[in-house]
């Protein structure tokens, strides 16, 4: 009986150990992403001199944006929860975690696909010269850089 406690004991200090470092890395990824959207912005209101008429067709982009991301990530945070439950009151890898991370997957990818939808919404009221130094932003911003 007392070797069943410490597995027992055991497993839920793993659990708590790994839903801890997924809570860190996420938001360490979340700082990054937030630090790459001020500076695509910074560089996109101040730096490319558009025009008041591309100011307001971006800015219709953007309130569309905000809310199309405030809703995915509402639902990222409720597959979140999801997850978390299942892994506190399962304590293993089965179909209730496995549906969990389905759903907090389907909501990254749906907020992924939103933002690449909106990024290419944007560059296209820019023109060629504002759109090379969108491209290179964009980049930088994915990781790789052009020079």
């Amino acid at each position: 009986m007392i070797g069943q406690w410490r597995v027992f004991l055991a497993m839920l200090a793993l659990t708590i150990v790994a839903a801890g470092a997924a809570g860190w890395m996420g938001v360490q990824y979340g700082m990054q992403r937030a630090n790459e959207a001020a500076d695509l912005d910074t560089m996109l209101h101040h730096d490319l001199d558009l025009t008041p008429d591309q100011e307001r067709r971006i800015h219709v982009l953007e309130v569309h944006y905000s809310g199309v991301r405030a809703q995915t990530q509402s639902e990222m945070r409720a597959a979140n929860r999801d997850l978390a439950y299942s892994i506190v009151h399962t304590h293993a890898y089965g179909p209730d975690t496995q549906r969990a991370i389905g759903r907090l997957h389907k909501a990254m990818e749906s907020l992924q696909e939103g933002t690449i939808r909106h990024i290419l919404a944007m560059r296209a009221v820019l023109t060629p010269q504002q759109q090379q130094k969108f491209d290179h932003t964009i980049t930088k911003a994915l990781g790789e850089d052009t020079q």
